[in-house]
């Protein structure tokens, strides 16, 4: 048996303790670290990593579709943020304001930037003329900060990462169609790169994005039974267009609104890969998002046949385009081994004297621990079968879990012993009622995740005041 380090020692168990496990996996995996200001954290290189594999997947998909990176800036005035009523309103309660600029007080307080539309509203306003300036397909890489009450790495922080698109169009139905476009690229993303099974839905009224006519989700459900919403879509019509003038000449030379959209994931898709995949030996990366997708640990570094071996594997990994790293430290190989089980590292080579003489060396998988031997011809193959048997078994194992934690309840009664006995995603019927949406919260502590979608009803009474129901729902405690 191996002897694990005081790292993998110290990490609470995943079942006893969810949130400490998860506060000790982001720690001890060195993905952060806390700084001086409360709610924001650094990202060290390996966890800023996964945020470069998720930015470079994402990016590119994004410019496939026609898309082009903007950025705008850091501040936002006050004037300018208040345009849109609905907007403003959804997002005062966490704006950090600047009031100051060295000693001199402002005219006009600066926003530190929440979100983007009204920056890109000012800037769609001066450029768009006629339909031929049409479409406008942006999106920008930066921070946002909201100011969180309560914080916890990665999933809520006062300064965070993100992506946010933001289109404009001709007509509503141009932006219907980015709008479903976008959520279905992260769906996809979500479930092929992260291994993360999504639910697709429209958000209520209620819980859509400030300003939205519609908003659009992927939910995902986590190790201890809680939802996480993972990207949203918004379809804003023309309500930004009507508040910032955005009109353009139409075909027929008439002036018309503009209509537009945005759409965002953030860095809360590396707490849900966490929370998803992760175990009591700590993280378990799916390969095509893992900054280091083989750790080739040679078990004596005294035999330069051996360190020899070790460094041709590694270079032929390396032009097949594996991520792939060679630790030649002094550790133990038993201290290592736990090391990069705790890092998530989705494959390990072993290589020791005994290994050469037989011509192969050992491939352990972190998804499962089962060890398989190897020899050195065509290798590479071996190994790519391996990786990409790992990614689809995590994505298997996600989905039989939220299988498990998916339920359906006709009550609140049913509903509330479900999240005592198997907490996860109700499916379930509802009036449309807000003060139902509202009674439910309040009862259970479950909200609306998503509407379903092209689900019919056919004659189902609502969960929560036993009327006719219109809209099948999922439901869930969530992050």
């Amino acid at each position: 048996m191996i002897v694990l380090n005081k790292n993998i020692e110290a990490i609470t168990n995943i079942d006893k303790d969810f949130a400490q496990w998860y506060t000790d996996v982001v720690k001890k995996a060195e993905l952060i670290d806390y700084s001086s200001v409360r709610g924001c954290i650094i990202f060290r290189p390996y966890g800023y990593k996964i945020w470069e594999l998720i930015k470079s997947y994402l990016d590119k998909k994004f410019k496939e579709t026609g898309h082009e990176n903007v950025y705008m800036p850091l501040f936002i005035p006050e004037s300018l943020l208040t345009k849109e009523k609905e907007h403003i309103e959804g997002f005062a309660p966490e704006v950090a304001w600047v009031t100051h600029g060295g000693n001199e007080e402002l005219n006009e307080k600066l926003c530190v930037r929440p979100t983007s539309e009204t920056l890109f509203c000012e800037h769609y306003k001066n450029i768009i003329e006629s339909y031929r300036d049409l479409p406008k397909l942006y999106n920008q890489w930066c921070s946002v900060v909201r100011w969180e009450k309560t914080t916890r790495p990665f999933l809520r922080s006062l300064e965070f990462l993100w992506q946010e698109g933001h289109t404009a169009h001709e007509n509503f139905d141009e932006a219907q169609e980015e709008t479903i476009r976008m959520i279905n690229i992260y769906a996809e993303f979500c479930e092929k790169i992260l291994a993360i099974p999504v639910i697709k839905g429209k958000k209520t009224e209620n819980e859509k994005f400030a300003g939205a006519l519609e908003t659009y989700t992927i939910e995902s459900l986590m190790h201890d039974g809680r939802a996480l919403q993972s990207g949203t879509s918004h379809n804003f019509g023309d309500k930004f267009a009507r508040a910032f003038d955005i009109k353009y000449n139409d075909r027929e030379n008439k002036l018309r609104y503009v209509y537009q959209t945005s759409w965002g994931v953030t860095t809360r898709l590396i707490g849900a890969i966490i929370m998803v995949h992760g175990d009591n030996n700590g993280l378990v990366l799916p390969p095509k998002i893992a900054p280091i997708e083989i750790i080739i640990v040679p078990i004596n570094l005294k035999d330069e046949n051996v360190i020899k071996k070790a460094y041709e594997i590694k270079n032929v990994l390396e032009e097949k385009n594996f991520r792939v790293k060679l630790d030649l430290s002094n550790k133990t190989p038993g201290w290592k081994f736990s090391e990069y089980e705790m890092k998530g590292v989705p494959l390990r080579i072993e290589i020791g004297k005994r290994d050469l003489e037989k011509n192969c060396f050992v491939l352990a998988r972190r998804d499962t621990c089962e060890k398989i031997i190897c020899g050195f011809g065509n290798f590479d193959l071996r190994v790519k079968e391996i990786l990409d048997d790992v990614q689809d078994n995590l994505f298997k194992k996600a989905l039989e879990n939220r299988k498990k934690k998916t339920s359906e309840a006709e009550n609140l009664d049913e509903v509330k012993k479900i999240l005592l006995d198997n907490p996860g995603f109700i499916k379930t019927d509802w009036c449309g009622d807000i003060n139902c949406e509202l009674k439910i919260k309040e009862e259970t502590g479950a909200t609306i995740r998503c509407i379903c979608l092209d689900e019919n009803i056919k004659k189902k009474k609502c969960v929560c005041c036993g009327k006719e129901a219109t809209e099948k729902i999922y439901l869930a405690k969530a992050y």
